[in-house]
């Protein structure tokens, strides 16, 4: 009896030890998982951005419209009589003069009609005082009754006859002459000629379809430039709402750029807006005038014309690294409201002025946009720590270029995608 209470006696001890056992690794584990989660705790931290915000500005607002060069003026050369072209009297692709002569059609068949002309012209004015005696003489024999009235009326149509005569063959020789003048071909207006589709021995009739050189005055020149008519409308809107103001200083002056990018060192006038759109295209053609001493600029090369709008004197100018696209394309930027969360704000983009966008709609100016940290927001309603620079022209002055270039270098690596409930793309732009 009293052997079997030492086994239970036993047997309890054994229990105890062994729920103590059981406790310490409880315990234990129990100290590893608290561990485990303030450590996972303190290695989150609240992502630091930077922010700005917008001030209104006043800029220039201008168009940047591809074009091509046209000759200010030109001139189809054309033979106004046939004949045998004896000389070519200019070098193809030089220069040329208004009145300078640039063939020579044979004259010698003007020149003997021009002579028959002056001959007849001669024979008739030769017999006209004789003429003239004779019905003199009858018009006092008619008084006496010394001849009939019939011979006084012979005598009388016989002038009129010759000084008809006389002013056909007056005409004639001035036709005459005009041909032989015409054998001349000569250049109408000053300019660089082409090249000659004749050449000495051709046989040229007057007035064919196919001129026999081009020659095209180069200064000035015209640049011609097509613009959508939706444009134009947004324009006039934009004007007549006081939006953009017109500078009678600058609202004529035009600058082209040249096809290898330079810019031409002239500068432009705008010229006229042309009142037919065309409806292939729905765009209007404008026109402007460029000063060319050194002809530099050859008809139909491709240019770009910069056409002054106006002025807007309350612009809202957006840093380009601050804007976000998603999958659809459309523009928005990350702001940081009061309670230290970001928000997603779409806006409206006009254009590119240098590295920032003119925003259309979307923002009022006041908003804390978020320029450095764009990466490390997820979402909206993240929370975040603001570092608030001030203006965006303020703030550049004090950001450190070098950690600007980082956080370029960041925004150019491949895009990432959002939580599922937004379910778009960010694209930093």
């Amino acid at each position: 009896m009293i052997r079997l209470n030492k086994v239970v006696s036993g047997m309890s001890s054994l229990r105890v030890v062994r729920n103590l056992g059981i406790c310490g690794v409880t315990l234990v584990c129990a100290a590893a998982l608290t561990g485990c989660k303030e450590q996972s705790v303190s290695a989150v931290q609240i992502p630091r951005v930077t922010t700005v915000s917008l001030a209104p500005e006043t800029v220039i607002l201008s168009s940047n419209l591809p074009g091509r060069t046209n000759p200010y003026r030109i001139a189809e050369i054309r033979p106004q009589v046939s004949g045998v072209i004896l000389k070519r009297l200019f070098t193809e692709g030089g220069d040329v003069k208004e009145g300078e002569s640039l063939y020579q059609i044979d004259p010698a068949p003007f020149e003997a009609a021009l002579n028959s002309a002056k001959a007849s012209l001669e024979r008739a004015e030769a017999s006209l005082p004789a003429s003239q005696l004779r019905m003199e003489r009858y018009k006092e024999a008619l008084k006496l009754n010394a001849v009939s009235q019939q011979e006084y009326d012979d005598a009388e149509a016989s002038v009129n006859q010759i000084l008809a005569d006389i002013a056909y063959y007056k005409a004639q020789v001035v036709n005459a002459q005009i041909n032989v003048d015409y054998s001349k071909v000569i250049s109408p207006i000053s300019g660089r000629i082409g090249v000659s589709s004749v050449t000495e021995g051709a046989v040229v009739s007057a007035y064919p379809a196919e001129p026999l050189a081009t020659v095209q005055q180069l200064d000035p020149i015209y640049v011609d430039v097509p613009q959508a008519a939706t444009e134009v409308l947004q324009l006039q809107s934009k004007l007549k709402e006081g939006k953009i103001h017109l500078d009678s200083d600058t609202i004529n002056k035009v600058t082209l750029m040249l096809d290898d990018g330079s810019e031409y060192e002239h500068e432009g006038t705008f010229q006229f807006r042309d009142v037919t759109v065309d409806p292939s295209t729905s765009t209007m053609t404008l026109r402007m005038i460029f000063p060319n001493p050194d002809g530099k600029l050859l008809p139909g090369m491709f240019v770009r014309a910069i056409v002054e709008e106006g002025t807007d004197k309350s612009a809202l100018l957006l840093p380009q690294e601050t804007v976000v696209r998603d999958r659809k394309g459309n523009a928005y930027v990350w702001t940081v409201a009061s309670e230290g969360t970001v928000k997603r704000v779409f806006v409206d983009l006009d254009r590119a002025i240098g590295n920032k966008w003119l925003v259309k709609s979307g923002l009022k100016g006041d908003e804390h946009i978020v320029f450095k940290g764009i990466q490390s927001i997820r979402s909206e309603e993240t929370k975040v720590q603001e570092d608030y620079a001030g203006d965006y022209t303020d703030a550049m002055l004090n950001i450190d270029p070098d950690s600007l270039s980082a956080e370029n270098q960041a925004a150019e690596e491949p895009p990432h995608v959002v939580p599922e409930e937004t379910g778009k793309e960010e694209i930093n732009n």
